[in-house]
């Protein structure tokens, strides 16, 4: 039960953060673009549990000056529905409706992390890219997050799937941060790992939502789902 409740330990965020206030778009849906991607924050100063992995997210990727950017996910926006694309432990490599993303990240109290609209300043390709992420659905979700073992966590898909034909990543990777800012690794990330029998992949390349989010390929469109 313990192994159960660290690797679920993502389905927390939506059950334990706090309503972070922000303006929904006019359009509202209507803005919305297929190859967009969302990211989901929490304010800097709210604590989750701390066997969480958004907890260990905040804590390792936050700014104490910002929102911290727990996840992404990439939108598809069809005729009738707009899909999410995403990599989660309660999904794994997934497409579905974004009505289950929203219920998904819902709060007990009936309200909403941040979610925010970001879009790539050059959209050539972009449903190519789109295409690509859905090549990925049933692929397990990545607990180790380690490169090249055919499974994928949420901000891996995005860099994966956003790929140039020449082969060019639109997104790049620095190497990956699993401590706090006082240089300690918080308990979820110690407790995962040693489940996992394996130590902790710090400073192996990767990618995390927050620098994803920050990246100057991207322009916010949209705050508000």
């Amino acid at each position: 039960m313990k192994t159960v409740k660290l690797i679920l330990g993502i389905s927390a965020i939506a059950a334990a953060a706090i309503l972070h206030s922000c303006s929904s778009s006019a359009a509202g849906e209507s803005g919305l673009r297929t190859g967009d991607l969302v990211f989901v924050g929490i304010p800097s100063d709210y604590s989750l549990d701390d066997d969480s992995m958004g907890e260990a997210i905040s804590a390792s990727t936050g700014n104490p000056d910002s929102l911290n950017i727990i996840h992404v996910a990439i939108l598809e926006v069809g005729t009738d529905t707009t899909w999410i694309i995403d990599a989660t432990i309660r999904h794994n490599v997934d497409r579905y409706p974004l009505d289950t993303f929203k219920r998904d990240f819902t709060l007990k109290d009936g309200s909403m992390p941040a979610f925010i609209i970001k879009r790539l300043r050059d959209t050539t390709g972009v449903h190519s890219y789109v295409e690509k992420a859905k090549t990925q659905i049933g692929k397990p979700y990545d607990v180790a997050f380690l490169p090249d073992n055919d499974s994928l966590y949420c901000s891996e898909l995005v860099r994966e799937s956003y790929v140039t034909p020449d082969g060019k990543y639109i997104f790049s990777e620095a190497p990956m941060n699993f401590l706090d800012s006082d240089g300690n690794l918080p308990l979820y990330w110690k407790q995962l790992f040693d489940l996992l029998s394996m130590p902790v992949p710090q400073g192996i390349m990767g990618t995390n939502p927050k620098a994803m989010s920050q990246e100057d390929v991207l322009v916010t469109v949209q705050e508000g789902l």
